[in-house]
């Protein structure tokens, strides 16, 4: 057990959305290395399990409650997750999706201006239009959906901020956490193709798909380097739906017959999607050793990952 000496001394890292997919990766991966005091918060009740972190429930779009909130704790750093990320429903529910997504984040920049921490926001491949990928860090943001309006509005605040900060881009975040019940792309192909049903899945868009340990990983590694500026921070291969469901079933010995080419037209989804993103991640690797798992052995991970948890 660390002294409060040694407690003391470790830098406070506050994290919003920990309730979440990369919230739970987060604490986990920091409780591991065990270099910073840890303030995990989210909406309501703490979902997380295991300890050496401190929990607080916060609602973000509740501006006095962030400040009080941040104010008491005086972070060094804040990752910021949370997020409506949810892309038909931020289309069809604007109002809330602005107040989690661009309102909360000013509210945050705030308290973190005021706490002179280092603020990491993570955001989305989902800011660019589509016509071409992969893309740098330098490439021009164009929105085709309100999710992704509000994403770009929110990394335009963090830019403008008077405090240390970093945005994280990610895409196509997948994985298994506790007592959560959004699916993935691999956990729908698997349970889809055991159950014998034909799927049908788009070839025609492109992303680079990353696992949630990845991602955490890649804004850990920006806290302790005390990076600043824009990254990218996804998996290494450039893949349409279509190739990892094949790559899902081959994996898991799956019956790839039920697996039926689509394109985009055959869906009817209210917010569009970008058809072609994913990141280049040189800069990432380059400045701070970021090295993520290929699709292939993300799948592994997450196939020990199901056994344990069925265990």
């Amino acid at each position: 057990m660390a002294t409060a000496t040694q407690m003391a001394n470790k830098k406070k890292i506050f994290i919003t959305g920990a309730n979440g997919l990369l919230g739970q990766k987060l604490v986990s991966q920091l409780v591991e290395k065990g270099d910073f005091q840890i303030f995990a918060s989210g909406k309501g009740e703490c979902r997380l399990p295991g300890e050496g972190f401190k929990y607080v429930s916060l609602e973000i779009t509740n501006a006095s409650e962030v400040e009080k909130t941040l104010a008491e704790i005086k972070p060094d750093i804040i990752i910021h997750g949370a997020a409506m990320t949810h892309v038909d429903q931020c289309e069809l529910n604007q109002e809330a999706c602005y107040d989690s997504n661009v309102n909360a984040t000013a509210y945050l920049v705030k308290a973190a201006e005021a706490a002179k921490a280092h603020f990491i926001f993570v955001s989305t491949d989902f800011i660019f239009s589509g016509e071409e990928g992969p893309l740098d860090e330098n490439a021009e943001a164009a929105p085709v959906n309100y999710y992704g309006e509000t994403k770009l509005e929110a990394e335009q605040s963090v830019i403008a901020s008077k405090t240390k900060w970093a945005i994280v881009r990610t895409v196509l975040v997948f994985g298994i956490a506790h007592d959560l019940s959004r699916s993935n792309i691999v956990l729908w192909v698997k349970s889809s193709l055991e159950a014998g049903k034909e799927i049908q899945v788009v070839d025609d868009q492109f992303r680079t798909p990353t696992l949630a340990e990845d991602l955490a990983t890649g804004c850990i590694l920006i806290a302790e380097y005390e990076a600043e500026g824009i990254f990218n921070i996804s998996g290494p291969d450039f893949l349409t739906p279509y190739e990892m469901a094949n790559i899902t079933a081959d994996y898991f010995g799956l019956n790839k017959n039920l697996i039926k080419r689509a394109d985009s037209t055959t869906f009817t989804q209210p917010a569009k999607r970008p058809l072609k993103t994913g990141f280049v991640i040189k800069k990432a690797r380059e400045q701070l050793g970021f090295e993520p798992k290929s699709f292939r052995t993300a799948i592994g991970i997450l196939a020990k990952q199901i056994i344990l948890a069925r265990s």
